[in-house]
């Protein structure tokens, strides 16, 4: 049961479309359509044997810093693996190591290489709801996206705005940005020195230098 659960909400994305990019998530310059591309995004097996998962992601080109950048797609910053698997991956090494973790996803029927676990593994992620159904904790996100693919006519698949939304808007995330955060937080504030310190600073020296030379 769990395995239909989590593979009909990855099904689900197989052909989805995310065409939607507001601004540069780099500069916040205005951006341009430039080309769509097929990506993959998990690899299942079921009866029929293995099935690649590939959804359709917009590409962008900003006018004021010139970078290329993708629409708000499923995927983390760095990673080609659907949120999907790598939140069942992150959720499970919560209560499991992370060699066990990967033998449940593949027993799942969900295939990632070795190295690509070995590769995530320690990486920084945002905090990731769960919820327990049959005594085992699951992304909310799985849970939500095979809810709305029961109700997805055959040969359809999730709209991209509403997959986004299910998943937490992965590509969002930036990690780089938060440990920047955490670090200015815990430095401790530079006070710039008044007059009346560099005065005593002064006074000071000038006091050793007489004792010195005395």
């Amino acid at each position: 049961m769990l395995t239909a659960i989590v593979q009909a909400a990855i099904s689900s994305f197989h052909g989805a479309e995310f065409i939607r990019l507001d601004r540069c998530p780099v500069c916040g310059g205005p951006v341009q359509g430039y080309d769509t591309r097929t990506k993959k995004y998990a690899v299942i097996r079921d009866g029929t044997g293995e099935r690649t998962i590939t959804v359709r992601v917009k590409r962008f080109t900003c006018r004021k810093c010139n970078r290329l950048c993708n629409a708000c797609e499923p995927f983390y910053p760095g990673t080609r693996i659907g949120s999907l698997v790598v939140d069942l991956f992150y959720t499970f090494t919560a209560t499991m190591p992370a060699s066990r973790a990967a033998r449940l996803i593949d027993a799942m029927g969900i295939r990632v290489d070795r190295t690509s676990w070995k590769n995530y593994t320690g990486r920084p992620v945002p905090e990731i709801p769960t919820m327990e159904i049959f005594g085992m904790r699951l992304p909310s996100s799985v849970l939500t996206l095979s809810n709305i693919a029961a109700r997805i006519p055959d040969g359809g698949c999730v709209e991209g705005p509403e997959a986004l939304a299910a998943c937490g808007y992965p590509s969002t995330f930036r990690p780089e940005a938060e440990t920047a955060a955490v670090t200015a937080q815990n430095e401790p504030a530079q006070v710039p020195a008044s007059p009346l310190r560099h005065g005593l600073q002064a006074d000071s020296a000038k006091q050793q230098a007489e004792s010195g030379s005395s």
